[in-house]
């Protein structure tokens, strides 16, 4: 403790950067425990709705889901999103204030599809509602629309369960069409479309 001490004041700028050098490779440890923790959950959501595919499948000779897709934010999205909500940058943060780092993506033919599967996904005893967003019957003014689900799933680690957050999107291939339209509209006139 005594050499700590002699080196703090010997050089305290250089002892502060390897403190906060020292925090820094901390956290990024801590964020990368998280991101994995987030793609173990796409992953049981996802399986859940493969298998909820295949029954209806078999029970009813037609595939509800179209396509699922998966993302998980990017380090830029999150820092940019917790910054515009005055949050702090900190892995703690992403966890508590953001429950939309991973995303899973289902496409329907039909609009009654949508309904359903949030219906079957929601009654499975270890998801967890969390909110629901209905853009289909409430949709935004720039015409968006599609079902969004906040849900909390259980992830299975080698030393305990954890509960996660995955925000879930369930609509129609038009819906999908129009969604990535806007989207690349918005982006090309920076905002003003």
């Amino acid at each position: 403790m005594i050499g700590k001490l002699e080196e703090k004041k010997k050089n305290p700028e250089e002892y502060h950067l390897i403190l906060t050098t020292a925090n820094q490779i901390g956290e990024i440890s801590e964020f990368r425990k998280l991101m994995m923790k987030y793609r173990c959950a796409i992953r049981e959501v996802q399986t859940k709705l493969e298998v909820l595919n295949e029954d209806f499948s078999v029970r009813n000779n037609r595939n509800p889901i179209e396509a699922l897709s998966s993302r998980i934010k990017t380090p830029e999205s999150i820092v940019e999103k917790l910054h515009r909500n005055h949050w702090p940058i900190t892995t703690k943060s992403i966890h508590d204030n953001l429950h939309d780092v991973a995303g899973v993506r289902v496409i329907c033919s039909f609009v009654d599809d949508i309904y359903y599967i949030a219906d079957v996904l929601l009654k499975q005893d270890d998801i967890r509602l969390i909110r629901k967003k209905d853009y289909i019957k409430y949709p935004k003014p720039n015409g968006y629309r599609s079902l969004h689900l906040i849900i909390e799933i259980p992830i299975f680690l080698s030393d305990k369960k954890e509960y996660m957050q995955v925000e879930v999107q369930i609509r129609t291939i038009a819906m999908n069409f129009w969604a990535s339209l806007e989207h690349k509209i918005y982006y090309k006139f920076d905002g003003e479309a």
